[in-house]
């Protein structure tokens, strides 16, 4: 399988977690600014669901553009996080319809930890395939962040049994980590193709 194909795959099954999820959101029925307030929680759910499938797709981009043959365990490294990332939608909607209740927000933290896992075996399986001192493995280097989001996830699966707003907080932490530009994630495809 080439890498285009790959990515083509990725993208389209990326775009389909995101209609699905778009999905869910429904227009409230009354015509007032207030009425709009029950929805608030689902809205902000999609925002920050939406924004973690926007940093793996940013991120799954550079990385497969840099990588230069695909093997089975990166294909079957790639459909593992794309089957974490299909069921964002289910546990967002879950955790907006029950803002604070702790296992929505438990089941959660655990879909988001589940693609950060499978994002690194990803990682791992593409610099098994090119070595260790390959471009792309220098490039990639100590993986900090990705590490460190590990972490964090799994902080606030264990902090929702202590109070899920440390939870919820933890969550866009991790988000805002991603949200600056990581240098070295997007060099990864410049100039390695």
């Amino acid at each position: 399988m080439s890498t285009s194909r790959l990515e083509a795959f990725s993208d389209g099954v990326l775009a389909i977690i995101i209609t699905i999820m778009v999905l869910e959101l429904r227009p409230p029925e009354g015509t007032d600014l207030s009425d709009l307030i029950p929805i608030l929680p689902l809205f902000l759910a999609y925002v920050l669901s939406f924004l973690f499938l926007a940093i793996y797709w940013n991120n799954h981009h550079h990385l497969i553009r840099a990588t230069k043959r695909v093997s089975g365990g990166i294909m079957w490294a790639n459909t593992h996080l794309l089957f974490w990332l299909s069921v964002i939608p289910f546990t967002t909607s879950w955790m907006s319809e029950h803002p604070g209740a702790l296992w929505p927000t438990v089941v959660y933290g655990i879909n988001l930890l589940m693609p950060g896992f499978a994002f690194r075996l990803l990682v791992s399986a593409i610099i098994q395939e090119h070595g260790l001192d390959s471009d792309i493995g220098r490039a990639i280097g100590s993986d900090f962040k990705g590490y460190a989001s590990l972490v964090l996830y799994l902080s606030a699966i264990f902090l929702a049994f202590v109070n899920t707003w440390i939870s919820y907080a933890l969550f866009i932490a991790v988000a805002v980590m991603w949200l600056v530009p990581d240098k070295r994630v997007e060099g990864i495809g410049q100039g390695l193709e």
